[in-house]
């Protein structure tokens, strides 16, 4: 069973979305554009927030 990590690897700010990417079998970048893309239509603020969630919820990679 694959589980959800932060990357160390493929990380700009906190690795969330080169997570994402690594769990999806994604690219990474695709996964940053989609959410400029949900945050530019959105509002800037609840993407930010579920961001910092994320941050805080998902544990960091151990490799």
């Amino acid at each position: 069973m694959k589980k959800l990590y932060r990357s160390r690897a493929d990380r700009k700010i906190a690795g969330i979305c080169g997570g994402l990417g690594e769990y999806l079998g994604v690219d990474p970048v695709l996964i940053r554009f989609l959410f400029v893309l949900v945050c530019i239509l959105t509002g800037v603020a609840p993407m930010i927030l579920v961001y910092l969630a994320g941050w805080l919820i998902i544990p960091e990679s151990h490799e």
